[in-house]
């Protein structure tokens, strides 16, 4: 009698159940919350990169200035944001004359694609999940009509 009553008492067990479906259902929900923040981030990055990619090329007085210039505010834009500027790729064509990218008129598009690690990977599960995720984004302007060529 006395071995069974010890058994049925549940008094303390709440606290314990408490944390332990507490740890089962927290743990999760935080790893959520940080891995959308870090996937939030790398999105408005890139957004931001081909926006501004975009807008300072059609600027440009050259295209070698305008190349740097988009590496600058590529680079900007991701730092900005926390995002890690190795893992990006730049796109720049031009339409109608892809060679000719500062025509009077011409439309530059400018793709961003960058590479958002996971938050608490480790490399050694490189094989069965991905430890990143790919974003892109992109953005086009077209250059003034009043541009000097001259």
């Amino acid at each position: 009698m006395r071995r069974s009553k010890r058994f049925s008492d549940d008094s303390g067990s709440a606290s314990l159940e408490f944390v332990t479906a507490g740890l089962v259902l927290l743990v999760p929900l935080v790893y959520l919350v940080l891995t959308m923040s870090v996937i939030q981030a790398g999105a408005l990055a890139a957004e931001g990169a081909a926006r501004q990619a975009a807008r300072v090329f059609v600027q440009s007085t050259s295209e070698t200035d305008a190349r740097a210039a988009v590496e600058r505010a590529v680079q900007f834009a991701l730092a900005d944001h926390g995002v890690q500027a190795a893992d990006v790729a730049v796109d720049i064509t031009c339409r109608p004359d892809p060679v000719n990218c500062l025509a009077r008129h011409g439309l530059v598009t400018v793709d961003v694609s960058v590479a958002v690690a996971l938050p608490l990977m480790p490399p050694v599960v490189a094989g069965e999940f991905p430890l990143a995720v790919t974003l892109e984004a992109a953005a086009t302007q077209q250059v003034s009509r009043f541009r000097d060529d001259g």
